[in-house]
């Protein structure tokens, strides 16, 4: 870098202002690699041994709808902390189970009551419509009878989910009194927002002290005896609306029987690898447990800790990656998106009429407005997104009455994208934030330094980034195909004459030879941003990039500064913002891996696409759980050691638990002809780790069909080994 170049880098970091709404690092997530549960609006964060011990610089607690109603949660024996033997999550998510036993347990003289290891406490927990359910197992595996005692604390702090994340509020609501009753407390806060938000934490059988904030049950156990306790742990915002106490195995078996339906009609995959089976299962039970019911159907949250909510983006991005699997999905994220589409402009919101949403958030503070997020709009590219899935999913499915429904809110999406979305009329989408309090990146890369030139200056906007083009293009595509099948078609000339437009106009303005790339976007003047960056790739997910363009544009991607052998970064190691533990500068995110595998499969570069898959599950085998974070650093992968994790990563997260999936079907060319009747595998490819994958009930038209493929030679062959109803499978060499 020149003198001038560096000194306008130290000059444009200098005065990088803190972003808002940033997520601190004080604490890293990764390092904890704490318990998660969700279900519906609920989740919870807990320590391996099932406790919670919130506090000021803590995430652990319970949580319903982005507020902390219970912060801490502790468990001890005679006073002591147990000692961990074990903890796991069932493979389906469903339960969290943690094994403890007794210390050496000391007499006020030191002389030693009750040895090490002679009592076991078995916690059981999940969660089920707005609740946490427990179960306490103490079992005495002496031959002589002891005398216990088990403490239970309990907090309640009611804090806001952005004040656990490090926001700083000079005001709050009031804390209410303590009501105890003979088996149950009630814990209760009055936000600024004046709703009242109750826990209630129950007792079976009733403890023989209560407090309020301890339960104490003394204990008497014969050699052999097993005691349970049960603990329901309810949330809510009015303590008069307190449901009946429920069985802990009658909500068990009906919160496992809605997981089983809930999952029962996605296709499934399994192959030669047992390992990979592993990680498989698990995307699937972490896609189950996001996955929450609403009026239009079931939509995946985000991600936790941080991201338990609905994000437009996001959702629509894992709706595309499973969309083989479940276009029940798409058909929910597409249906709660068209009812909140913005009607109207409001700048605190970044609302614009035909605006699909960013994010929704419930707490005291987005109620209040102390956050923009109680309906926030501020990202670019969920429009352009909702319109490409609506695209897809009819193709998909077929089901026009789904479509016909959305076909105003499409419309209305159109319209954003050619006037709000396109203010200046130059034929590219742009965002800029209109208020000081928004997001000042409204990409999927909305970190505040992830949009620069290659002298590191940070891009002024309006911007256009590159795969917001490659969205819109794919958009009016998908309104193309939508308007066709609708009837409308003269409607559906317009939308593919406007697509083949930006494609030339895109190619233009954005491919850079020298780079032998895509530029990360174009600023408020129109000056490119020189920068080797992932989001090149999407241009490839999308079909956007011309054909002459693709094997540059993969080579640059799948050289030594993009790919580490986990997988591709988001920032290539030679630009000068790199950093390998950033969010957005040099890290690997899964999802946009598997977005640049899709790429990769459409223009025929399937040996690419499954080297990503194998680098991506590779990393999977170093990570507990088999689960894939939301990212992890961009450091070069060494033998022996797995990757280097980011600190406060989600996991388990939406999109980077589909990514596996997704890579299936890129890897198999998986696609589907609704109109022929016909699932398609065009020069399916196996990774090099398995030898031979079966998908089940993969369907079309209401048809089912299981398929196999398994390696032979340098060949796939292709096997159907059941089939229900009228379905035909095509396999191109």
């Amino acid at each position: 870098m020149d003198n001038a170049a560096e000194a306008a880098l130290r000059a444009a970091t200098s005065v990088l202002p803190q972003a808002p709404f940033v997520i601190p690092a004080a604490e890293s997530f990764q390092q904890s690699r704490p318990r998660i549960l969700k279900q519906g609006n609920t989740f919870g964060v807990f320590n391996h041994s099932g406790d919670a011990t919130g506090g000021p610089d803590s995430q652990e607690g319970l949580y319903h709808y982005d507020t902390r109603h219970l912060a801490q949660f502790c468990l001890t024996i005679n006073g002591t902390w147990p000692v961990l033997l074990s903890s796991t999550l069932r493979e389906d998510n469903s339960i969290l189970t943690c094994d403890l036993t007794n210390p050496d347990l000391l007499a006020g003289d030191g002389r030693i009551i009750l040895q090490h290891d002679l009592i076991h406490i078995r916690r059981s927990r999940f969660l089920w419509q707005g609740s946490c359910f427990e179960r306490i197992a103490v079992k005495n595996f002496d031959t002589l009878r002891h005398s216990v005692r088990l403490d239970l604390s309990v907090v309640a702090d009611f804090v806001d989910l952005f004040e656990v994340r490090g926001i700083q509020r000079e005001h709050r609501g009031v804390q209410h009194p303590t009501v105890i009753g003979p088996d149950k407390i009630t814990l209760a806060y009055t936000g600024l927002d004046e709703c009242k938000r109750t826990t209630t934490i129950r007792f079976d059988p009733g403890p023989t002290k209560l407090g309020a904030a301890r339960a104490l049950f003394e204990l008497d156990l014969a050699p052999t005896q097993t005691h349970l306790i049960f603990v329901e742990i309810t949330c809510g915002t009015d303590a008069a609306a307190e449901t009946a106490p429920r069985p802990f195995l009658g909500a068990l078996r009906d919160a496992r029987r809605a997981l089983r339906t809930s999952t029962a009609r996605a296709a499934s995959v399994a192959t030669s690898n047992t390992t990979f089976n592993e990680a498989a299962r698990r995307s699937v039970a972490d896609l189950g447990m996001l996955v929450t019911e609403t009026p239009q159907g079931p939509y995946p949250y985000a991600g936790i800790p941080w991201f338990s909510t609905v994000f437009g983006r996001d959702a629509l991005i894992t709706a595309l990656q499973t969309l083989w699997m479940d276009p029940e999905i798409a058909r929910g994220v597409l249906g709660y998106l068209a009812a909140n589409q913005a009607t109207t402009s409001n700048a605190a919101a970044d609302a614009e009429p035909g605006k699909i949403l960013h994010e929704v958030r419930h707490g005291e503070m987005a109620q209040l407005g102390e956050v923009p997020f109680r309906r926030y709009y501020g990202s670019v590219d969920s429009t352009p997104l909702f319109v490409m899935l609506a695209g897809a999913y009819l193709g998909r499915t077929g089901d026009l009455g789904t479509i016909g429904r959305l076909w105003p809110h499409i419309q209305a999406a159109l319209h954003w994208i050619e006037t709000d979305g396109d203010r200046d009329g130059d034929g590219f989408v742009e965002y800029h934030r209109r208020t000081s309090e928004g997001l000042s990146n409204q990409g999927w890369k909305d970190s505040q330094d992830s949009i620069f030139h290659a002298d590191g200056r940070l891009a002024q906007g309006p911007i256009a980034l590159v795969e917001v083009q490659a969205y819109v293009y794919a958009a009016w595509r998908g309104a193309a195909r939508i308007a066709r099948a609708l009837g409308h078609i003269q409607a559906a000339a317009l939308y593919s004459s406007r697509a083949g437009i930006l494609r030339e106009r895109f190619d233009r303005a954005f491919f850079d030879k020298d780079m032998g790339t895509y530029v990360l976007a174009l600023d408020g003047d129109k000056n490119p941003c020189r920068v080797r960056a992932s989001n090149a790739g999407h241009a490839l997910f999308t079909g956007i990039a011309r054909p002459d363009r693709t094997k540059a544009v993969v080579r640059t991607l799948m050289d030594s500064n993009f790919f580490t052998g986990w997988g591709i970064r988001t920032l290539a190691s030679n630009e000068v913002r790199y950093n390998p533990m950033s969010y957005h500068n040099g890290s690997v995110w899964p999802h946009d891996n598997s977005l640049i595998a899709s790429g990769f499969a459409r223009y025929g570069f399937r040996a690419e696409a499954a080297r990503l898959f194998a680098g991506l599950f590779a990393a999977s085998t170093h990570i507990e759980l088999r689960r894939l974070p939301e990212l992890f650093c961009g450091f070069v992968r060494r033998q022996g050691q797995g990757p280097t994790f980011y600190p406060v990563a989600c996991s388990p997260q939406g999109w980077a638990a589909a990514a596996p999936l997704s890579l299936v079907q890129s890897c198999l060319g998986l696609g589907f002809d609704i109109e022929q009747g016909e699932i398609g595998f065009e020069q399916p490819m196996l990774p090099a780790f398995m030898d031979e994958i079966v998908l089940r009930r993969l369907s079309l038209n209401g048809a089912l069909v299981d398929v196999t493929l398994r390696r032979t030679g340098g060949n796939v062959a292709l096997d159907v080994t059941s089939r229900t109803g009228d379905i035909r499978v095509v396999h191109t060499a």
